[in-house]
């Protein structure tokens, strides 16, 4: 198996193929069956990361996009230029009009993070209703019930409708779940769900925990972090923890709420940087 980040939020040391960073997230999986993608990051420049890890996107046969934001979507458009034969699964509620609220002091206070209409009619593109299972060693999962909190970064993220924008349920997210042998390996976009809530919905589903999870955990700010917000954060660590399942995060999570949870889950978590290829001996 050969797991490649191929674009998120930070860039990695040197030698890292000199790959770029931005606001998204893509990685690239091989594994006995199939090579696939789950999101593609916000633009092209996604697949000139490709380019320079070796990764040769013309034998994808399969993309997931974990949810309707733009920063995992941006770059399908230039994808299905290249690859017109991988089939792209979303949820079919992934298009909704989804906005972000910036702020009264922003310049534009509601802004659109949706996905380009566009991908919708792509004939290669699935409609999914909830839970799929793609084949022996892919499925998709959804969370159905939330009995932890989510993450408090979301109260900025809505949709809109005819009476004007409301919070975000993030019913067009899904996870992807890859049985690898012995091995599984869950695979989220951004946890909006919250990542607790996620790994309940996987343990109810499969009966034991995901060797290893992969996501970034929406935990990001730009501003400082409130006492409550860091105890929040160390709360998900703790609970995270409880599991024997090793960590891999990555672009929504931020360097600090990352250091934060890295103080309290230690080794079972790893950073994840543009350009990094996650070691097969650690899975």
């Amino acid at each position: 198996m050969r797991i490649v980040c191929l674009i998120e939020d930070t860039e990695g040391s040197e030698g890292k193929n000199g790959c770029a960073a931005a606001h998204g997230l893509s990685f690239y999986v091989e594994t006995g069956a199939h090579r696939f993608l789950v999101d593609l990051g916000p633009s092209g420049e996604t697949l000139k990361n490709a380019e320079k890890t070796g990764t040769d996107l013309r034998d994808v046969d399969t993309v997931v996009l974990s949810h309707g934001h733009y920063d995992h979507s941006g770059g399908i458009m230039p994808f299905v230029r290249r690859n017109t034969k991988a089939k792209i699964y979303m949820q079919r509620t992934a298009v909704g009009d989804f906005y972000s609220d910036d702020g009264e002091s922003a310049g534009e206070r509601f802004r659109y993070i949706g996905i380009d209409p566009a991908i919708v009619d792509l004939p290669q593109t699935v409609a999914v209703d909830g839970d799929l299972r793609i084949d022996d060693e892919l499925e998709l999962f959804t969370v159905k019930h939330a009995n932890h909190p989510i993450p408090f970064t979301n109260k900025s993220l809505l949709v809109r409708d005819g009476s004007g924008y409301a919070r975000d349920s993030f019913d067009h997210e899904h996870y992807l779940v890859i049985h690898d042998g012995k091995r599984h390996i869950l695979v989220s976009g951004c946890a909006h769900k919250g990542m607790p809530n996620i790994m309940e919905a996987y343990l109810d589903r499969y009966g034991a925990a995901p060797d290893i999870a992969i996501s970034g955990f929406h935990l990001m700010k730009k501003t400082d972090y409130s006492e409550e917000e860091k105890r929040e954060i160390g709360e998900i660590a703790r609970q995270l923890n409880e599991y024997p399942t090793k960590y891999f995060t990555c672009h929504c999570t931020g360097m600090k709420a990352y250091e934060i949870m890295k103080s309290v889950m230690g080794d079972k978590l790893t950073y994840v940087h543009s350009g990094d290829v996650i070691p097969t001996d650690w899975i």
